[in-house]
């Protein structure tokens, strides 16, 4: 008998194999939609006004430079194009099929598929999960029999995808604009408003790399497009419509990874009702909207509010080069607009440090030496251009003049010219790549404050990328064995399996809980009447406080409920009378505890959110905290600075760091208590929710005096896997 025994915990060579088959694996299955060799259009046909109509006309138009090829069965021919009754009756391979044929065929048309080798489809048909439960099962099949043959499925239920590559000019979509060749890759699910966002990008001049509107999303996700526009070079701009994230996770990570190559733009519907639209086989996500935008920028997504934000960021993204920090120039002809303009600039965090009023009567030579000043000045990193014409004239030649000096800058240079949104014919600069608009080309907005704040999105991106992710934080003295141990034991008794429901710790499991991970919980004793408080008391050796837990006087100034300071019995009975005076000791739950030292009261939080995976939060404590919201949320596992970042972005910093002559607190303590935290979250999912409701943060250490966890069974493994597979029924994590 030979026994071998090694270690089967993932290394960082092994996590980066997995994860460098993973991007290759999904950006070569997506390469197959954008550059196939020939496209057939199962369900073509020959009557106007139809979908199938519709999608011939609309590949033949586009001048696709491969073969087409239409299957109907009951017809000769459709378009002047040789009509197939059946996909396998093409004498040639078929790379991409797009299916335009009722919900029920479409399962015969996959089998179809598979035996003919496609390799992707496009499923433009609806009547699958938008219609109701019958719609989600016929989904859930088309899907599972996709995957089964290999093949790779956008939709159903979708627009369809676009590639304007002269060297392919592939429109396999129902729309009828065909966009300019551009820098923008584009992602969106809704196939109505897919159209509508394809008319207005042509109207801006921005141009599109290519596009894909993923209908219902049964495989085919944004996560897979992030794997291929990662290496794909014609894209330089991400831009992303999302009504759904069905695995946060994974794109986090995923576009953590491609934020730091190329900026992406994101639009997320629903964020204050967090709902999911009909048709999107996913679960809502049960984590606070704070906790969705945090994410969001952990991974360097720049977030926006509407569609037109997204492109007047995304334009300047694709036109313009990066500003090196916060410092503006603002250069116009108005002085009005000019006020305008640096009071947005204020508002959103950018510093004017340069402001040029050129008055009404400004000629092109002046507009161009002050750019030119503003632009050389080392004090400057971006610079803001005001035009409003005068009376009968045109402005073409102040246009030159930005044209050329937005080619040949370094900083990124935006207008508000004319009035004009987009990217106006006469701030182009030509491209030779082909697209319609080059690199330097001057975007316009329409308001000034559009303008602002478009380039306040991106100077924080272009900050976030000057801030390295650095190490994973990680606590010492961490046994995350025992951890294991104490919650698969309470999670195996019979009772809670029977059960099947959440479990509350008691106060010594969630102190052996944090005790695993270097955290101490101070020694809390429950007491029922004064003679219990006084024995507390000669426990702990006095000077104690005496306290109530009661939700509706903790922690509020207008009631006393703390006895602090309590050396002997005498002084715990007077306190016990005076207590029990506010609140009725029968239900006021009163505690005795250690005296910790004075400090500012803080929390900390965390949770398993089932699709969302884990959520850290900090705050100060406080009835007006709570209800002003004021928390900062991270994703474990968290970065060294994360961890800072996390305790000064609250709107109620200051109070850490000395707030009215007051002693700075020890942060280096409440950043440890986070990180210990987030780890301890990040390696227990069985945790659902672990609260650190008071924590005194003192000038000498953070002390944790209250504490509460729950724990539940994990039915299904985190959502980030780098391989697709269907839920198992992992309930424990094993020792």
């Amino acid at each position: 008998m030979i026994t071998l025994e090694f270690p089967i915990d993932p290394t960082d060579t092994a996590i980066g194999v997995m994860r460098d088959r993973e991007h290759a694996a999904e950006a070569a299955s997506i390469h197959r939609f954008f550059h196939p060799k020939s496209v057939a259009i199962i369900g073509a046909s020959r009557r106007q006004d139809t979908i199938g109509q519709v999608l011939v006309r609309n590949l033949v138009m586009a001048d696709f430079t491969g073969r087409v090829y239409v299957v109907n069965p009951s017809a000769p021919a459709v378009s002047g194009l040789p009509a197939y009754r059946n996909v396998n009756d093409i004498p040639d391979d078929v790379d991409v099929a797009v299916v335009a044929v009722p919900a029920d065929a479409v399962t015969d048309v996959v089998l179809d598929c598979a035996n003919k080798g496609v390799h992707g489809l496009i499923v433009i048909s609806s009547g699958f999960a938008e219609t109701g439960e019958e719609g989600r099962r016929r989904q859930r099949h088309l899907a599972g029999l996709c995957r089964s043959y290999g093949l790779r499925l956008i939709g159903p239920n979708c627009l369809g995808a676009i590639n304007t590559d002269p060297t392919v000019q592939v429109n396999a979509s129902l729309s009828s604009v065909m966009p300019n060749r551009g820098r923008a890759g584009f992602f969106c699910q809704s196939g109505a408003l897919g159209s509508a966002i394809l008319e207005k990008v042509k109207n801006r001049g921005l141009g599109i790399s290519t596009f894909v509107s993923a209908g219902n999303r049964a495989d085919v996700s944004g996560n897979d497009l992030l794997q291929y526009w990662e290496e794909d070079d014609a894209t330089e701009v991400v831009m992303m419509y999302l009504e759904s994230i069905g695995n946060p996770r994974k794109f986090s990570r995923i576009a953590r990874r491609v934020s730091k190559r190329k900026p992406i733009v994101a639009v997320r519907s629903g964020r204050t009702t967090q709902g999911v639209p009909m048709g999107h086989a996913v679960r809502r996500i049960g984590a606070p909207q704070a906790a969705v935008d945090a994410m969001f920028r952990q991974a360097g997504v720049i977030q926006v509010d509407t569609l037109d934000d997204m492109f007047d960021v995304a334009q300047l993204l694709a036109h313009q080069p990066l500003p090196r920090g916060r410092r503006v120039a603002i250069v116009g002809n108005s002085d009005a607009l000019g006020l305008l303009a640096a009071d947005a600039a204020s508002a959103v965090g950018l510093v004017v440090n340069r402001s040029v009023a050129l008055g009404a009567d400004a000629t092109a030579e002046d507009f161009e030496d002050a750019l030119d000043d503003a632009i050389d000045d080392p004090d400057v990193d971006s610079v803001i251009a005001v035009y409003i014409p005068p009376l009968d004239v045109s402005g073409e030649e102040v246009a030159n003049v930005l044209a050329a000096v937005g080619e040949q800058s370094d900083k990124p240079l935006v207008s508000s010219f004319l009035g004009a949104e987009g990217i106006p014919e006469l701030l182009r600069v030509p491209d030779v790549a082909g697209s319609s608009a080059g690199r330097g080309s001057v975007p316009s907005y329409p308001a000034v404050e559009a303008a602002v704040r478009a380039l306040a999105r991106v100077v924080d991106y272009a900050v976030w990328l000057k801030n390295p992710d650095g190490k994973v934080a990680e606590a010492e003295d961490v046994d995350v064995r025992a951890a294991r141990r104490l919650v698969n034991g309470i999670l195996s008794d019979p009772a809670v399996v029977a059960a099947d429901r959440e479990v509350e710790l008691d106060q010594d499991q969630v102190t052996r809980l944090l005790a695993a991970y270097g955290i101490e919980l101070w020694p809390t004793l429950q007491v029922r009447d004064v003679d219990d408080a006084v024995a507390a008391g000669e426990t702990l050796g006095w000077n104690v406080v005496l306290k109530s837990t009661l939700p509706s006087v903790r922690e509020r100034p207008d009631q006393v409920h703390v006895w602090r300071n309590i050396d002997d019995e005498a002084e715990m009975r007077e306190a016990w009378d005076d207590l029990c005076r506010l609140v009725d000791p029968a239900t006021g739950r009163f505690v005795v505890q250690r005296n910790a030292p004075t400090g500012v009261p803080i929390a900390v939080r965390s949770f398993e959110d089932p699709l969302f995976g884990p959520v850290v939060s900090f705050g100060i404590s406080g009835p007006v905290i709570e209800l002003l919201q004021d928390w900062s949320y991270r994703i474990p596992p968290l970065g060294e600075h994360e961890v800072s970042a996390m305790i000064r972005e609250v709107k109620s910093a200051p109070l850490l760091f000395g707030y009215r002559g007051a002693e700075a607190v020890d942060v280096a303590a409440i950043e440890d208590l986070i990180t210990r935290v987030a780890e301890l979250q990040n390696d227990l999912p069985q945790v659902s929710s672990l609260e650190l409701s008071l924590v005194l943060a003192g000038v000498d250490g953070a002390r944790v005096l209250t504490a509460t966890a729950r724990v539940a069974a994990v039915k299904d493994p985190r959502p980030d896997s780098f391989v697709r597979r269907m839920p198992d029924l992992i309930t424990t994590i094993p020792d």
